[in-house]
């Protein structure tokens, strides 16, 4: 499986990018765990993105590219894998591909999970994080039992990320809007694109990436 999961901020590709990776034993490559891990060890890359994404901009092509790229040529690196997060642009779509020419790889299908605006910013805005395990929390669909006390470690920090906040998620997606929307139109012309209804209960979205992932393969 070589799958690639494009949508909106919000959209829960990462969520069914979990949910494969186990089904399919494939290996999720979520760029924004990258960009986060590169912001929080604070090398050079790392600052940079960090200048970026604190401000809902998106990080450079160059920079994905390079921390794609180093990811892909890691020594023993799985030939089964599904992009969460990545490309987000033409540019960046188009050295993705050059890429899996050079490894003699090819893309299976792209999947678009589209979702409803007022339903995006909901699922950001109350995205929670606790700071000393990274478990994830949602203040509406999945809560810690007890008010900032992380269900997992017992640390009592649960916490908004910067770039989670509505007025970076709302510049966020007038960014996705102007630069990631035409990779749509990018895919659908190498006739790989498939759009799917992403405010249908998780568990529909899953069955129907399934259906696709199968026929596809």
């Amino acid at each position: 499986m070589r799958i690639m999961l494009i949508g909106a901020p919000g959209a829960g590709k990462g969520t069914q990018a979990k949910i494969l990776e186990k089904s399919y034993n494939a290996v999720q490559i979520a760029t924004g765990d990258i960009l986060r891990k590169a912001t929080e060890a604070g090398t050079e890359l790392g600052l940079k993105a960090k200048s970026f994404m604190d401000l809902g901009h998106l990080v450079t092509d160059d920079l994905m590219i390079k921390l794609i790229r180093e990811k892909f040529t890691q020594p023993g690196f799985s030939q089964s894998w599904i992009m969460d997060g990545f490309p987000r642009t033409v540019a960046q779509a188009e050295a993705f591909g050059e890429l899996l020419d050079e490894l003699n790889l090819k893309l299976d299908c792209v999947i678009e999970v589209d979702v409803e605006r007022p339903l995006l910013i909901e699922r950001i805005t109350g995205r929670r994080v606790c700071r000393n395990c990274q478990a994830p929390y949602h203040i509406k669909f999945n809560p810690p039992k007890v008010e900032n006390t992380c269900d997992y470690c017992g640390g009592h920090d649960i916490y908004q990320r910067d770039d989670d906040s509505e007025e970076v998620v709302t510049n966020r997606l007038k960014v996705y809007d102007l630069q990631t929307s035409p990779l749509i139109e990018y895919y659908k012309l190498k006739n790989l694109l498939h759009k799917l209804d992403g405010n249908l209960p998780v568990e529909e979205v899953t069955t129907k990436i399934v259906n696709l992932v199968n026929e596809a393969r």
